[in-house]
């Protein structure tokens, strides 16, 4: 399914601490949705796209806490759509997550990926191809990433189905990904989890100027979720995710204008439950797009979530993490992005976002009691360079 759409929260898998940019960089929760959007393709309509494109972007991300610079990930990427013919196209992408730093300080609780420092680097592509109907689309892709302690494959299918006049399309989508986990510090050897997900999606054209988008995901997870670079993290060995995401578009003829609202709602069996509250405004001018965008997310913690001390009759054999990710916290995006077309097919955008993660922004608070923890900060620029042919 494409990122756009499964927009389901990777941060807290309990991936290694030298994980990649989408999966722990960036495992600040309240962004995962934003970035995803920042490097998805676009999803097509029920007819084969007339041009195909090629698109080069580049992310730097930094975060910091307390005046001190923390991690920094350096991410190129590539996308190509090339359509075959009027009824196929196929269309792929490659990132390369270079990670350097050291772990954000939030409970000392690190062995093994210390805060001397951690690098990785993660290599992830993926590959779709999409057969279009006179007005449905098939289309089937397979995912592949690979870093020095986490190995991903993922397979995915999916239908788009319009209506007659074309005003409403249903979306059903099913993923199944398998990934393979061996520590740097061999608490976690050969160990595995498996994922199968599930997607059932509408699009309205509700006027000539609004169009409604509601998703359901449903997901299934079997397998290891605890992190083995923290000195004692034990998760339950299976978890089920529920995203309910909707998106509403108005466009404002007079300013040449487009609103984009989006809701989202989040709960797992770990107990968490999120919101994310999204905003931009798209304003034309000629060839050029001015987008700034505001994003508010809160979270409660999980279950099993303590910050040290241990609780009381606290067991080594029973659910614990101190991970903040698992924490009830809130979190404020605010960005802007700055676009430009020309008349040959060539474009260039630029995009800058800053992010806020503190524990006493959260709205939901769930079974923690929320322990004051030091504020997270992080900063994002990417700019991209595409042409269409």
């Amino acid at each position: 399914m494409p990122a756009s759409i499964d927009n389901r929260d990777t941060k807290t898998d309990g991936r290694s601490a030298a994980a990649s940019l989408l999966s722990a960089a960036l495992a600040l929760p309240g962004l995962a949705a934003g970035v995803a959007a920042t490097v998805a393709p676009p999803v097509h309509a029920e007819t084969a796209p007339e041009q195909g494109s090629i698109d080069l972007k580049y992310l730097y991300y930094h975060d910091y806490q307390a005046g001190q610079g923390r991690m920094r990930v350096s991410a190129p990427s590539f996308h190509l759509l090339l359509p075959i013919d009027d009824k196929y196209a196929v269309e792929g992408s490659f990132v390369l997550d270079a990670m350097s730093g050291a772990s954000p300080l939030f409970h000392d609780t690190l062995s093994g990926a210390s805060g001397e420092g951690v690098n990785d680097l993660r290599k992830a592509g993926d590959i779709k191809l999409t057969r279009y109907f006179e007005r449905a689309a098939i289309a089937a892709g397979f995912a592949y990433s690979t870093e020095h302690d986490y190995i991903s494959r993922a397979f995915s299918l999916e239908a788009r189905i319009a209506s007659e006049n074309n005003n409403t399309t249903v979306a059903f989508g099913v993923g199944q990904a398998s990934d393979d986990i061996t520590s740097e510090n061999l608490v976690a050897r050969g160990r595995s989890k498996r994922t199968t997900d599930l997607m059932l999606g509408v699009t309205q054209v509700l006027t000539p100027r609004d169009i409604v988008q509601s998703n359901l995901t449903y997901s299934v997870g079997r397998g290891y979720y605890d992190d083995p670079y923290k000195a004692i993290d034990v998760r339950p060995d299976h978890r089920d995710q529920l995203a309910w995401l909707t998106r509403w578009n108005h466009h404002f003829s007079a300013a040449d204008a487009t609103l984009r609202l989006s809701a989202r709602y989040y709960r797992d069996t770990f107990g968490i439950r999120a919101i994310t509250l999204g905003s931009e405004w798209v304003r034309q001018f000629g060839s050029w797009t001015i987008t700034p965008g505001l994003r508010y997310y809160t979270q409660s913690a999980a279950d099993f979530y303590h910050g040290p001390p241990f609780p009381t009759g606290f067991a080594l054999n029973q659910p614990y993490s101190a991970d903040q990710r698992l924490s009830a916290f809130g979190a404020v995006t605010a960005g802007l992005k700055i676009a430009r077309t020309f008349a040959d097919g060539w474009r260039i955008d630029f995009k800058v976002e800053h992010y806020e993660q503190r524990n006493n922004w959260r709205s939901l608070v769930g079974s923690d009691s929320g322990k004051d923890l030091l504020p997270m900060k992080a900063q994002f620029y990417q700019v991209g360079l595409g042409k269409s042919f």
